[in-house]
């Protein structure tokens, strides 16, 4: 339909169809998405494990546990965190310190984020009395504090939140090979192990007596292979 224009145009405007806006839902799972913080509330029941560790320095063993608590339970956002941790023993002269240690702990873990730190500030602690080697595993703990620190890293890893300290096929077979080179070059020497309270410190793992200890694995399996310290055990080297 066509119309006449008798007056003078003063101004002009395109005509645009307005289309409403698609509003986007919110999809279910992000909606029920609970992150761990200092405000969650603590549910009547929590999912853990207790883990025993017998340090010779006491008469009495320390019982660990750790609780978890489930966030976003049936979600694909589903995650188990770690929420709180206790330490029991008989042993009364730890009480005061295991108290304390619990209690900063538990609030770390309740405060949420990246509390994988804990391991390695933990495993730091030295005692000067002097350490001790852990019962069945030989890994040398330079407290009772350390072996806090070593169980809560092993209960991490089975939350996924730090790596498994795996030792892949190739590198299985260099540290074999060696220790075959390590243990060559010590023939002729004293093969005797250090006594230590009438214990061997190699604990029959078959690394020379005259190896030191590692800092990162704490066995005493370090030895000097072509004028580089290198560690028999997890394979750290020095020299990179």
């Amino acid at each position: 339909m066509m119309k006449e224009i008798t007056q003078s145009i003063t101004a002009a405007k395109v005509k645009v169809d307005t289309v409403a806006p698609v509003k986007e839902e919110p999809s279910s799972n992000d909606a029920a998405t609970v992150n761990l913080t200092e405000k969650t509330q603590r549910p009547e029941m929590l999912v853990g494990s207790t883990y025993k560790i017998k340090p010779p320095v006491s008469d009495h063993a320390l019982y660990i546990t750790v609780n978890d608590i489930l966030l976003n339970q049936g979600t694909a956002q589903e995650v188990r965190r770690p929420f709180e941790v206790f330490v029991n023993s008989k042993n009364m002269e730890f009480y005061s310190w295991i108290v304390a240690l619990t209690r900063v702990i538990s609030a770390v873990f309740r405060k949420g984020g990246d509390c994988t730190f804990l391991v390695e500030e933990l495993k730091a602690v030295f005692d000067p009395k002097g350490g001790y080697y852990q019962r069945g595993t030989g890994i040398f703990m330079p407290s009772v504090v350390a072996d806090i620190g070593h169980v809560i890293e092993t209960h991490l890893k089975t939350l996924d939140m730090l790596p498994k300290s795996e030792i892949d096929a190739h590198q299985q077979a260099y540290l074999k090979q060696k220790q075959q080179a390590a243990m060559a070059e010590n023939e002729g020497k004293d093969d005797s192990a250090v006594e230590n309270d009438g214990k061997s410190e190699n604990h029959n793992l078959n690394f020379p007596a005259t190896a030191s200890s590692c800092n990162k694995c704490h066995q005493k399996s370090v030895v000097l292979l072509d004028s580089c310290s290198t560690c028999l055990n997890c394979g750290d080297s020095k020299c990179g």
